[in-house]
């Protein structure tokens, strides 16, 4: 049970960086004049700057899978929500995740679950019911230190690890992939949570996302990008729709991603507020926490010591 959920969990915190909804800002967009693309770039290179100076903000975020084999590799078909405090460079969380995406399949599944993001350590705070299985412990840590550590080998550190800090882009990271969009244009001016805003849109493929993911360039060899690109576009994704709506401070205060597959559209939305907030994270405390590097390394202790048994007996 902790497994699917952890995966899904992590998946919605993946969201935050991959930002889409058919719900769009208070009003519609109202019928201004357009800015042109320099114009365009210009807003968005200057929000780009803010956003990455001010290293941190309230969030929160809606995301909705289509059930399917999309729905499955998501780890689960259906709503999940995150609210909470993000910090980037360097990464800091304190969000709760709930919705019925993380109960898909399994009733015992915990309905929310809290996660703490410090100095490169997860916590995710799994509930009661999965505590049973973990010594009476709720928190479960994941060191991605101790992981880089306890691999030794540098590339395969970063794929097991760079997985989880590519997903963790921030806006900023958001807005400057946005730039490499070849159709970004402004769509007029909207009212977003009380907010004056202007709206902006643009399409990147699939490559052109991927190429854009500086994170991803750190895990993956070109050869491994390319294949996979082919087994994305296999699945029958094009491309990421994205909007952002940008305030009169040059903070963008909503974004969104729209994903369209075969079997329906993923859709994420988020809205960001508070810039420049407190994300100071106080990590529980140890008697109350399964270590998942432990429990891996015992697990491989267990492994050799089976093969020292057969090896023993062996006639």
């Amino acid at each position: 049970m902790a497994g699917a959920v952890l995966s899904t969990a992590l998946l919605c915190v993946g969201a935050v960086a991959c930002g889409g909804s058919d719900d769009k800002s208070d009003n519609a967009a109202d019928s201004g004049k357009p800015q042109s693309r320099s114009q365009v770039t210009e807003v968005i290179t200057a929000a780009y700057k803010k956003t990455s100076a001010a290293k941190s903000a309230k969030v929160k975020m809606t995301m909705s899978t289509p059930p399917g084999e999309m729905g499955k590799a998501m780890g689960g078909a259906g709503e999940m929500k995150m609210t909470g405090v993000m910090g980037w460079d360097p990464t800091v969380m304190d969000v709760t995740v709930s919705g019925s995406a993380l109960t898909e399949g399994d009733p015992e599944a915990p309905e929310k679950i809290r996660m703490l993001w410090s100095d490169n350590v997860m916590y995710m705070n799994m509930g009661a019911k999965a505590a049973k299985d973990m010594g009476g412990k709720q928190w479960v840590k994941m060191d991605l230190n101790a992981i880089m550590e306890k691999a030794g080998d540098d590339k395969l550190a970063k794929q097991m690890t760079g997985g989880l800090d590519s997903m963790n882009q921030d806006p900023a990271q958001q807005l400057a992939m946005l730039l490499d969009s070849p159709n970004l244009k402004h769509l007029g001016s909207a009212q977003v949570n009380g907010e004056q805003t202007q709206r902006y849109k643009g399409r990147l493929t699939v490559k052109e996302m991927a190429e854009s993911n500086k994170g991803l360039k750190d895990v993956l060899s070109k050869s491994e990008r390319d294949q996979l690109f082919k087994n994305i576009e296999k699945s029958g994704i094009k491309g990421y729709d994205t909007e952002v709506w940008v305030n009169e401070d040059d903070y963008p205060v909503r974004m969104d991603i729209d994903i369209k597959t075969p079997e329906g559209t993923v859709k994420t939305s988020q809205t960001f507020s508070d810039y420049g907030a407190a994300t100071k994270v106080t990590p529980p405390a140890a008697k109350d926490t399964f270590d998942m590097m432990k429990m891996f390394e015992e697990l491989g202790k267990l492994g050799e010591d089976s093969k020292g048994a057969g090896s023993d007996s062996a006639f």
